[in-house]
């Protein structure tokens, strides 16, 4: 089983002058932290007004200065919102290739839609159309990466012209691709396009099991959505491991914050700028807020435990949330040493072998898949498309080829 780490970037309130500053340049030192002790993959969130719950709104930022503070460790977009109101597929191209190059090929290409209404209503983006306008960019956004150049796209969510969208990524076709999943539907949505599923949701070892092997039965009847299958599950975790399991139990549930999930997810009412979840959280009685079902809080020997659950459960990966709340940096970073030192070496171990077992098992999947795949449509195109620096454009594009030059200017009477 792998190892992901989560990057949240909490920042509950008050707020001082630097406490943007700070956090980001902890989460950098984490993220170092969590590749030099060998966890697989850094996952950046991206979420846009979530005051407190969650300040990285600029994901890709955090993963290109993350990128040159480490070696290893595998950078993805944890997630990256998909529909064209949030990100235009060409910029999504564009700075995941720009990730990949920067990192030496170590980006990951997480997606989603996005469910939080603040979110949703702030960018014009309609709930019920979401799924649509992520699969459609999606598929854009994975043609920009391999077509040289792209031959344009006329959708419902997605017109552009065609342009060479540079730079290209350094893996190739492009990255491997994953889908934020939160319940059992879409696992086997991702798993029908083969894409990885990212659960953004806290599951019990039995619906780990249970959703994973969902998952891996419909792999077997994959029609793939983009250029290559990323044959992948990964589960939230939070984390806190001490010597003292009293100690690491204590700070965990000191710093819990499942309140800002219920708030800007279930039934919140915000004021910007102006409402302090951290104090409603601290007033409400210490069971008013359930916590998470998956968790491993305690000693290196109790989380040990509940990891080989999710081991013997199938799980390909599960992604420790240890940053959350107002924990400070160095319980967080102390906690990572100490899983680094005494946890995560066997597991490592284990994974090397169990990686290269399910590579020969799920290649004859995988090749089957490529085959049933279906090239998208793309619209008529002629080769000698071009642009002119003037603003004259032979277009040669779409349903019907015209040229579109400036209209000729009436000719001026002669002055008197």
């Amino acid at each position: 089983m792998k190892f992901g780490f989560m990057g949240w970037l909490q920042n509950p309130k008050p707020w001082g002058p630097d406490s943007d500053h700070k956090i980001w340049k902890q989460g950098i030192e984490q993220v170092a932290l969590a590749d030099r002790i060998g966890i697989d993959h850094l996952w950046q969130i991206e979420h846009h007004f979530l005051e407190e719950y969650s300040h990285s709104s600029a994901g890709e930022s955090f993963l290109v200065a993350a990128s040159q503070h480490t070696k290893r460790i595998r950078l993805g977009s944890g997630i990256c919102l998909m529909p064209p109101a949030y990100n235009h597929p060409a910029r999504v191209a564009e700075r995941v290739a720009a990730l990949d190059l920067l990192s030496d090929g170590r980006a990951e290409f997480g997606t989603g839609e996005g469910t939080s209404f603040t979110e949703l209503d702030a960018f014009h983006v309609s709930r019920a159309e979401k799924r649509a306008m992520w699969r459609e960019a999606l598929i854009a956004a994975t043609r920009m990466m391999v077509e040289e150049p792209f031959r344009g796209a006329q959708g419902k969510y997605v017109n552009m012209p065609p342009r060479n969208v540079i730079p290209k990524p350094l893996q190739k076709p492009h990255p491997p691709v994953w889908m934020a999943c939160s319940r059992q539907e879409s696992i086997v949505t991702a798993a029908r396009f083969g894409i990885g599923a990212l659960t953004f949701g806290f599951v019990s070892v039995e619906e780990a099991r249970k959703w994973t092997a969902d998952y891996y039965e419909m792999l077997k009847q994959a029609v793939p959505l983009t250029y290559r299958v990323t044959p992948n599950v990964g589960f939230l975790m939070q984390f806190m491991c001490d010597r003292d399991g009293e100690r690491a139990r204590r700070i965990a549930r000191a710093n819990d914050f499942s309140l800002s999930i219920k708030h800007y997810y279930y039934d919140g009412v915000h004021r910007p700028g102006k409402t302090d979840l951290w104090a409603q959280q601290q007033a409400l009685p210490k069971d008013a807020v359930p916590t998470p079902s998956a968790l491993a809080f305690g000693t290196p020997a109790e989380v040990r435990k509940v990891l080989l659950q999710y081991e013997e459960a199938d799980c390909d990966q599960m992604i420790l949330i240890a940053q959350f709340g107002k924990m400070k940096h160095e319980d967080i970073c102390d906690s990572l040493e100490l899983f680094g030192k005494e946890v995560l070496p066997e597991f490592m171990e284990r994974e090397e072998k169990r990686a290269k077992k399910k590579a020969a098992t799920l290649q004859p999947v995988i090749e089957a898949a490529m085959k049933r795949r279906v090239e998208p449509q793309t619209p008529w195109y002629r080769e000698d498309y071009e642009i002119r620096s003037d603003g004259a454009m032979v277009t040669h594009f779409g349903l019907k080829a015209q040229t579109e030059t400036p209209p000729a200017q009436p000719a001026q009477p002669p002055a008197k």
